[in-house]
């Protein structure tokens, strides 16, 4: 509980990150209210990534693969989402962002989960980083695409977080249900925590299956009601 990582280029790197949101927040047009809503809840988002990055949780996924799992599922699922709201809205019209997104999210996730490249991360600083900023940053565009959808474009939103649930709950349930476990990383880390090698991996799946699709299937749900709400509205001859 006192391994906190203060790394100081950490620091000044996510305190950049954030310096530059909130002044491009500062500086979009709309309602002034909905722009503060947006702005802290951007500014929330990089608290959140901060704990995540900071914490001894981060210590912690050295040790146990589900901890690592913890962290990924704090980064992609709360702290993206709420940074990713508070970026403009696409007004373009055009998908391939929208799959673009959900393939670099698709692709970052299968691979730094597969035991060669997740392996690799804890003998490279360079690795450990490149692991964060694809899942991290594929993470904010997806969710920068599926909650601010241009109209025309909501069915796709819907498609593609459909598939985003789908694709990352078949990771979740192929890791939790493995028959032995995948990461020779984690053999002798497990045991210091009261759990096997094989309890810690299907912890760390589940932790991946379940929320991945319940959010990512809110999302899905909310472009439905977007799409009935605009077949519902009266056109104006």
């Amino acid at each position: 509980m006192t391994r906190f990582n203060l790394d100081p280029r950490l620091m000044v790197a996510l305190l950049a990150l954030a310096g530059w949101q909130w002044w491009r927040w500062r500086r979009a047009q709309g309602p002034a209210d909905g722009r503060n809503a947006a702005g802290r809840l951007a500014l929330a988002g990089w608290g959140v990534a901060a704990a995540a990055f900071m914490s001894p949780l981060c210590a912690l996924s050295v040790s146990l693969f589900s901890a690592r799992i913890a962290q990924h599922m704090v980064l992609v699922l709360i702290a993206a989402p709420l940074i990713a709201y508070g970026l403009p809205m696409q007004r373009s019209g055009r998908g391939w962002p929208v799959w673009g997104s959900a393939l670099v999210f698709f692709f970052s996730l299968w691979f730094w989960h597969m035991p060669l490249p997740y392996e690799a991360t804890f003998s490279s600083v360079t690795w450990y980083w490149c692991m964060h900023l694809c899942l991290f940053g594929g993470a904010i565009w997806l969710w920068r695409e599926l909650l601010h959808p241009a109209r025309r474009l909501v069915a796709v939103s819907l498609i593609a977080g459909a598939l985003t649930s789908m694709q990352m709950g078949m990771l979740g349930a192929f890791i939790a249900l493995a028959s032995h476990p995948l990461y020779r990383w984690h053999l002798t880390t497990t045991a210091s925590w009261g759990m096997t090698p094989l309890e810690d991996q299907q912890l760390g799946g589940a932790l991946m299956w379940v929320p991945g699709i319940a959010l990512f299937l809110w999302v899905a749900v909310r472009s439905v009601s977007r799409v009935w709400a605009s077949l519902d509205r009266p056109r104006i001859a």
